[in-house]
C-alpha cells in the first residue's frame, strides 16, 4: 500500500474549516494536525492535535501544509514552512503586498519546493469548461473579458479591501482563461461602509495579447453576482460561478433586404446553448491538483496556481489601487 502524504493545516477560520473537511477525506492524504493561535473555534480538528504555532506543526512532521490564516500572516507562515522544507499552498491573495509575495515565492523556489496559491475560482467547473473552449478556438479571436463580482459585505474580512480580497479572483482567472498577463490597468475605488479599506472598484485593463478587460467588484450590492463574460468573433461565453453554468451565445449571419443596412456587417443573435458537464467541488479539485504536484505527477504543475502567478496577481491588484489613488493608467 502506498504511504499517504502527511498534511497539516494552518488557520481554522471560515476557509480553514472547509480545507479541513477536504483534507480529511482526500485520497492519498492524511491530515495529521492543525494549528491556530485562536484554537479550534469550529470544531473541525476531528481529534487531531491542535497546535498554537506553525513551529509546533512543523515539529509534528508534515509533508505539506495548507495556509488558511489571515493575509497579514502569509509571509511569516509561508517562509517558516519553506525554511523547514515543507511544500505549501497559501490561500489567496499570496501576501499583503508585492515585496512580501516576492519573498514567499523566492523562499519556495530557492529550495525547489512546490508552492501554490489558493485561487479557487480557477477550479470552478464553469471556468474550466470556458477555458477549454477558448483553447479549442470555439470563440475564434477573443476581444473582451468582463467580470462582475458583487454582493453584500462579509463580516469575516478585516485585513484587506475588496481589491485584494475579491478582485484578485478576477485578476487571476482573467489572465488564466486568456493565457495572457495584464499589460495595463486603470481603476477607481470608493469607501462607503466606514472602513479603512475600499469596498468598491471599477477597473479596465488590457492584456499583453490585446484582449481588453472590465471588472466590477464590490461589497455594496444586496445580491450576489459572479459572472465572467468572454466575447469573441464567433459569439460570447458566459460563466456563472455561483451555479457553475456555462452558456454560449452564438453570433448569427442574417440576410437583409433593406438596402440602407445591407452593407453593415454586424452581429445578431444566433443559437443559445447551456452546456451540460460534470461539476465537482472546486476546493476538492484544487487540493487534488496540489497533492499531485507534491507527488511530482506528470502535468500536475500546470494544474496548480503557482506562487509566481500569485505574485503577478498581487502586483496587478496593487496597480489597481495605485491607479485609483493617482487617477492614472498603470503599466505593469
Amino acid at each position: 500500500m502506498t504511504k499517504k502524504l502527511r498534511a497539516g493545516l494552518v488557520g481554522l477560520g471560515m476557509m480553514g474549516r472547509h480545507h479541513a473537511r477536504v483534507l480529511g477525506s482526500l485520497e492519498g492524504v492524511e491530515l495529521v494536525a492543525v494549528s491556530d493561535p485562536m484554537g479550534d473555534a469550529h470544531g473541525v480538528a476531528g481529534g487531531r492535535p491542535v497546535f498554537n504555532t506553525v513551529q509546533e506543526l512543523i515539529a509534528h512532521g508534515v509533508d505539506y501544509a495548507m495556509v488558511a490564516a489571515p493575509t497579514a500572516f502569509h509571509e511569516e507562515l509561508g517562509v517558516a514552512l519553506a525554511e523547514a522544507g515543507i511544500h505549501a499552498m497559501v490561500e489567496k491573495p499570496l501576501a499583503v503586498d508585492t515585496p512580501a509575495a516576492q519573498r514567499i515565492t523566492a523562499a519556495f523556489a530557492s529550495r525547489g519546493l512546490v508552492g501554490a496559491v489558493g485561487h479557487i475560482e480557477r477550479f470552478n467547473p464553469a471556468l474550466q469548461k470556458l477555458r477549454s473552449k477558448l483553447d479549442n478556438g470555439d470563440l475564434g479571436d477573443v476581444y473582451q473579458i468582463i467580470t462582475r463580482r458583487q454582493g453584500p459585505f462579509p463580516a469575516r474580512i478585516a485585513d484587506v479591501g475588496v481589491v485584494k480580497d475579491l478582485a484578485t479572483h478576477d485578476i487571476d482567472l482573467t489572465a488564466w482563461v486568456a493565457r495572457s498577463a495584464f499589460a495595463t490597468v486603470s481603476a477607481r475605488t470608493v469607501h462607503k461602509s466606514g472602513r479603512v479599506h475600499e469596498d468598491m472598484v471599477a477597473a479596465i485593463g488590457e492584456l499583453e495579447n490585446g484582449v481588453i478587460t472590465n471588472h466590477l467588484v464590490n461589497w455594496l450590492t444586496p445580491f450576489k453576482e459572479r459572472l465572467t463574460i468572454v466575447t469573441g468573433e464567433r459569439g460570447t461565453l458566459v460563466a456563472d460561478t455561483l451555479t457553475a453554468d456555462l452558456t454560449y451565445y452564438a453570433n448569427a449571419s442574417v440576410d437583409t433586404e433593406w438596402d440602407s443596412v445591407a452593407a453593415f456587417r454586424g452581429v445578431s443573435e444566433g443559437d443559445v446553448v447551456r452546456y451540460a458537464f460534470a461539476k465537482p467541488e472546486p476546493l476538492r479539485v484544487e487540493h487534488e491538483a496540489f497533492r499531485d504536484a507534491v507527488l511530482g505527477l506528470p502535468g500536475a504543475n500546470e494544474r496548480i496556481v503557482t506562487m509566481e502567478q500569485g505574485l503577478a496577481t498581487v502586483a496587478v491588484a496593487e496597480a489597481m489601487l495605485k491607479s485609483a489613488q493617482t487617477k492614472e493608467t498603470i503599466t505593469l
